[in-house]
């Protein structure tokens, strides 16, 4: 199927703020987001092999990391800048911030410069969600969430809405964070139980997700917090050094990953030896390899999100704004009569400044560097 069915060279950029994003779920209604990204993601990992694929390039600092995520088939192309930094809402930022692109791969023309930080929070809980409809107990109930701060209220609605979800058991070691949660869910049909421990909003669960932020080796997740029959869905460990579950968890089931490239290096099963068996989630979709083998086996989805997904997610955001008339166009490419003149952008006469003036306004040590 071509979603880009126009040429790409009469299409102008296109530009979608948080604010678009956020007209398009109003005007949509969230459940049908979550289920249209879902399937919008389920389509590109049935036709993974068509895609150039590549782990994300990081840069790591001692304050978090930020990220280009590239993707590409034979039609189309995207990338995400994402961070991560823990320490950003003690400045009153997010802890995570993105933008992407879509491109066409022919002429190399983008077709939509995007926010993706709304997009991605949906995205992720789109991806657990289609995880966990292959993975988990489909008699599945309760949901322990542990960490419950930005990527919190996606993950319980998306997992509400299409996986029927009725009880949450809440759990993060900032006690604000679980009461803006529970503020923020009020007004759903979802029960509300706020725990004192990770241990205790285990108890009982069918699904445990974990959605913590800080960029450490932790171990969230025990194993005697571990019941037979859970899916542990860990979404927070996505970078070198960063781990939720202990070790001792993820031998207790069959792990499955996004691209096992990136997850060996960024995700909990950074922890483990090189050969440790792992399976990639589009194996499961596409039926080439098992999922849950019976009703007491535990699962686990070791996410760290791929690049596939901000394809998957920049595609549907695109289709959506066209359909509703949502976005607005972007100035971001030259608009020239002559495809070879890109000076005359400038003016046919373009003023040129004195020498003195030119050394006055950037300095001797101030000439740019590129």
């Amino acid at each position: 199927m071509n979603y880009l069915s126009k040429q790409a060279s009469h299409i102008p950029t296109a530009f979608l703020s948080p604010q678009h994003v956020a007209e398009i779920v109003q005007t949509r209604g969230l459940a049908a987001v979550f289920a249209g990204m879902a399937e919008a993601i389920r389509y590109d990992f049935l036709r993974w092999e068509e895609f150039d694929k590549s782990a994300r390039v990081a840069n790591h600092s001692a304050k978090g990391v930020i990220e280009l995520m590239p993707i590409a088939d034979a039609k189309t192309y995207s990338f995400k800048y994402v961070n991560g930094h823990p320490g950003n809402t003690q400045r009153g930022l997010s802890t995570v911030m993105a933008f992407g692109v879509l491109a066409d791969v022919d002429t190399g023309v983008p077709l939509l410069v995007s926010e993706l930080t709304l997009t991605t929070a949906l995205r992720t809980a789109a991806t657990s969600v289609m995880a966990a409809q292959a993975l988990a107990r489909p008699d599945s109930r309760v949901m322990a969430l542990i960490g419950n701060g930005a990527q919190s209220e996606f993950q319980a609605l998306a997992f509400h809405h299409l996986m029927g979800i009725e009880e949450l058991r809440l759990y993060d070691i900032d006690p604000v964070a679980t009461a803006k949660l529970m503020r923020n869910l009020s007004s759903t049909k979802l029960r509300l139980v706020k725990c004192s421990s990770a241990s205790e909003a285990a108890l009982g669960a069918d699904i445990i997700t974990t959605v913590t932020a800080d960029k450490t080796k932790a171990t969230i997740i025990t194993p005697d917090m571990v019941a037979p029959g859970m899916h542990i869905n860990g979404v927070g460990g996505d970078c070198p050094g960063k781990t939720e579950l202990h070790a001792d968890v993820l031998r207790l089931g069959p792990v499955f990953v996004e691209y096992a490239p990136q997850s060996r290096v960024e995700g909990d099963v950074q922890q483990m030896p090189a050969d440790f068996p792992v399976t990639e989630l589009w194996q499961v979709l596409k039926g080439s390899a098992m999922g849950r083998s019976n009703a007491e086996q535990v699962t686990v989805f070791d996410s760290v999100g791929f690049a596939l997904e901000d394809y998957s997610a920049l595609r549907f955001m695109r289709e959506q704004s066209i359909a509703l008339g949502i976005g607005e166009p972007l100035p971001l490419i030259p608009a020239l009569a002559d495809p070879k003149d890109l000076f005359s952008v400038l003016g046919t006469a373009a003023p040129t400044a004195p020498h003195s003036r030119a050394r006055g306004l950037l300095g001797v040590h101030d000439a740019p560097h590129f």
